[in-house]
């Protein structure tokens, strides 16, 4: 890890279970991952499956080292609620990024990626290139 403050990385899904279940797998993926801050926004307030925009917003907060957000999401409902805090402009910290990526594997592309230093725009382009990961 470089001397910079890494970039933050927020795994919004429907379910708490899977949100903080994929950001543990990419975590270990990633050697610990303990010098990226990674956050599960899953679910809602209430521990139903949903979305919601006040744990998005406060695990984008508490990724937030200077160095801007990547966010990745699940399933269509998750995407539109960031999509609204991004409009909003002032409920996400200033660089935070949308990543269009599948879920696991794209986040853990970004977190090796953040771990290895890399800035928001390679963290970004890891987890999108996830899409192109052939399993046959």
């Amino acid at each position: 890890m470089s001397d910079a403050n890494p970039v933050g990385i927020v795994l919004v899904s429907h379910s708490a279970e899977v949100a903080a279940s994929v950001a543990e797998l990419a975590k270990e993926l990633a050697g610990g991952g303990t010098e990226v801050p990674v956050a599960a926004a899953g679910g809602t307030e209430g521990g139903g499956l949903g979305t919601s925009a006040e744990l998005i917003a406060a695990a984008a907060a508490s990724v937030d080292r200077g160095a801007g957000v990547a966010v990745l999401t699940d399933l269509g409902s998750a995407v539109l609620t960031v999509k609204a805090l991004l409009a909003e402009g002032d409920e996400l910290p200033d660089g935070t990024r949308l990543v269009d990526a599948p879920f696991v594997e794209g986040a853990v592309a970004a977190v090796v990626t953040a771990a290895a230093g890399a800035d928001l725009t390679a963290v970004e382009a890891a987890a999108a290139e996830a899409y192109s990961y052939r399993k046959v």
